[in-house]
This record gives C-alpha cells, structure tokens and sequence, in this order.
C-alpha cells in the first residue's frame, strides 16, 4: 500500500484490490470483506475513521472506448487519456452505506453519509447526505453553527 494508519480493519483475503500501490488509508478506518477496489493508475486516498458497508465499489479509471479499430479490451495503458483516470478521495469521518459505487474524480467530503445503493459519479461538500442514481445531495447534516460545534468537539479545525 501507499501508506495504512494504525487501528485499520481490512480484510484483503476476502476482496478484490488492485492498485495498492495507489491506496492510501487514514487511521481507524473499517473496510470490510467483500470490497472491490480498482485504483490501478489513479490513486485511492481513504481517510481517518471512514466506515463502510457491506460491498463497496470504488474504481478510479475507465476504459478508452474512442479508438476506432480496436476492441475495449485491445486498448492499453499507455493509449489512456488523462481523464480516464483521475483520483477518488473519501474524507475523514464518512460513512459509505451498503452496495454504493464511487467512480473516478470524486471527492467525498469530511462526515458525509452515502446512502446504501447510491453511485456517486461528482464530488460533493463536508457532511452533505448523498444517495440516488446517480447521487445527487439529499441535505446536509449539520447546520453551518453545528459544523463548528461538531468540529470543536472533535477537536479538529
């Protein structure tokens, strides 16, 4: 792995990861079995104390579909484009319900919630409330005054 903080539960025997050379995983953070993460030429950076549900997918590229002549498949690495792969960060302090897919380019904001199901294609703020098909904000969590409180609390910021 890029690096692992201490106090992480990840069962790798039991998922499927490529890439680790691009996944970055903060302390106290839960992966659980079953999670499929593709962070094969963009990086995957997880944050502290980041909780999962049952089978996440998280996938930092896509494949070239553009050139004429060749099958998905026949393309290689070197004749991706830049956009193809672009980094997926999760924040501090969010929680990622069941089944929900992240794709490429997509950062997460600190103590945000993902509802279960949802397939999250854009980025979205600090504790926003996000589900859907694809996600769109639901609502935030917490007021701006309650973020200060919550984050005073925390001892953080």
């Amino acid at each position: 792995m890029k690096s692992c903080g201490k106090g992480v539960y990840l069962r790798p025997m039991s998922s499927d990861i490529k890439g680790l050379r691009n996944l970055s995983v903060g302390d106290g953070t839960s992966i659980p079995k079953g999670s499929t993460f593709y962070c094969t030429e963009a990086p995957l950076t997880i944050g502290r104390k980041v909780i999962f549900g049952p089978h996440p997918t998280i996938i930092t590229g896509d494949h070239r579909i553009d050139i004429i002549g060749k099958h998905i498949i026949d393309v290689t690495v070197e004749e991706k484009l830049p956009e193809n792969d672009l980094p997926v960060t999760i924040e501090d302090g969010v929680w990622v319900g069941a089944n929900v897919t992240i794709l490429k380019g997509v950062t997460i904001g600190r103590g945000s919630v993902i509802a279960a199901g949802a397939v999250v294609t854009k980025s979205f703020p600090p504790y926003s409330i996000i589900g859907g098909v694809p996600a769109k904000l639901i609502r935030m969590r917490f007021t701006e005054e309650e973020i200060k409180q919550h984050e005073n609390s925390l001892g953080e910021r």
